[in-house]
C-alpha cells in the first residue's frame, strides 16, 4: 500500500511503524485491569487522561478466566485477520478439499510492496503453504491476497459464524483495503495516492474507511482472544490444521510488541497488524511450567506519526501485566 497506510505494505510489522503513544502518556497502570464478568476474558490498557491515546485488549488464561478493559469494543484488526485466513487454508488442506503443494505464481500483477513475495522484483512462483507460510511469518499481503482467493471469501466468513465470532467481519483482503483507499482520496493508483496522502489533514486521513471497525475488517478482543483458544485446543478444526496455524504464528519474525512483555523462557506465537494511529499483536504465550494464555492488544493513539517504540512497549507491557495479573490469581 501506498505511503503510511500500509499494513499492507513496508509499514507492516517492520518495528518502524507510525502512530504510538506519546511521551507524555501512561501507557499500561496496573489499575486500568479488571477481572472479567463470569469469567470471559478482557484486558486492556488506558493512557493518562487527555493524552488522546488509548487501548482494547484481551487476555484469557488456560482455565477461561481473564482480565480486561474494553473487550466488547469494536476493533480494526488489520492484518490479523490472516490468523483466520490461515485457519481455512489449513482445514481446506486437512479435509483435501485443496492440496497444500499446489502451484501458484506471483507476478507483477499481484504485488502490493512490501515484505515476501509483495516485495518480490520479479514473478516467483511458490506452493499454497508457502503462501500461508508467508503471509503469517512475514505479512505478506500478496501471499495473502492470492491465499484467500484460492480458498474463498464466503467459506472466510462462514469460518468466523461456524466458530462463534459473531462481531467479526473480514471486508476483503489487501488489495481491497488497498482500493478503497485510492478511491476515497480520488487517486488513480498507488504512485498518484503516495502524492496525494501527505498533503490531506490529519482529521481526513482518520476518516478513512480502514481505520473505522463499522466498515472495514474487524472484530472484538473478545473474539480475538476466543479464536487463539480455540486454535490452542484443536477445537476450531481438525487437530493438524490448528497445529499447522500455531506453528506458522510461532515463525513470525516480528519480535517488538508481546514479546517486548515478557522474560526470554516464555515463547509467543504471534500476529500483528499496523495501519496509520493503530497498533495491534494477538498471539499466545506459553511458560516453562506449560501455562498458555491467548492474548489480543488494540493500541490506538492520536497522533498519526509519533515514538514507534514507546506503543510498541506499551503493548508488551499492557499483555505482561493481563497475563501476571492471570498468574497471581487475580491478586
Amino acid at each position: 500500500m501506498p505511503g503510511e497506510l500500509q499494513d499492507q505494505q513496508h509499514l507492516e510489522d517492520r518495528g518502524d511503524h507510525d502512530g504510538v503513544v506519546g511521551p507524555d502518556a501512561d501507557p499500561v497502570p496496573a489499575r486500568a485491569l479488571r477481572t472479567g464478568r463470569r469469567g470471559v476474558p478482557r484486558a486492556g490498557l488506558r493512557t493518562r487522561p487527555g493524552a488522546g491515546d488509548a487501548a482494547t485488549a484481551g487476555a484469557e488464561g488456560p482455565g477461561g478466566d481473564g482480565v480486561g478493559v474494553g473487550a466488547d469494543d469494536p476493533v480494526v484488526i488489520a492484518s490479523i485477520f490472516k490468523v483466520l485466513l490461515v485457519l481455512e487454508f489449513a482445514r481446506q488442506a486437512a479435509a483435501g478439499q485443496l492440496d497444500p503443494r499446489e502451484r501458484v505464481r506471483v507476478t507483477a500483477a499481484d504485488r502490493l510492496g512490501g515484505w515476501g513475495t509483495a516485495g518480490c522484483l520479479d514473478d516467483v512462483e511458490l506452493s499454497l503453504r508457502d503462501l500461508a507460510h508467508f503471509a503469517m511469518s512475514v505479512s505478506d499481503n500478496s501471499a495473502a491476497d492470492l491465499l484467500l482467493a484460492r480458498v474463498g471469501l464466503d467459506t472466510v466468513r462462514l469460518l468466523a459464524a461456524e466458530l462463534g465470532l459473531g462481531r467479526t467481519r473480514i471486508v476483503g483482503g489487501p488489495r481491497d483495503l488497498l482500493e478503497s483507499m485510492l478511491a476515497e482520496v480520488g487517486a488513480r493508483d498507488e504512485r498518484d495516492f503516495a502524492a496525494r496522502y501527505p498533503a490531506l489533514p490529519d482529521e481526513r486521513k482518520r476518516r478513512l474507511a480502514v481505520l473505522d471497525p463499522h466498515r472495514t475488517t474487524a472484530s472484538t478482543p473478545r473474539e480475538i482472544t476466543r479464536l487463539l483458544r480455540l486454535i490452542w485446543t484443536d477445537a476450531a478444526g481438525p487437530p493438524e490444521a490448528c497445529a499447522l496455524v500455531r506453528d506458522l504464528m510461532s515463525r513470525q519474525v516480528f519480535r517488538h510488541r508481546l514479546v517486548s512483555g515478557f522474560p526470554d523462557d516464555v515463547t509467543v506465537a504471534a500476529k500483528t497488524g499496523t495501519l496509520p494511529g493503530l497498533h495491534m499483536e494477538a498471539g499466545v504465550v506459553r511458560y516453562p511450567d506449560g501455562g498458555c494464555y491467548a492474548i489480543a492488544v488494540f493500541a490506538r493513539t492520536h497522533a498519526l506519526a509519533a515514538s514507534r517504540p514507546t506503543v510498541d512497549a506499551a503493548v508488551g507491557r499492557a499483555a505482561g501485566i493481563a497475563v501476571g495479573f492471570l498468574r497471581d490469581g487475580g491478586r
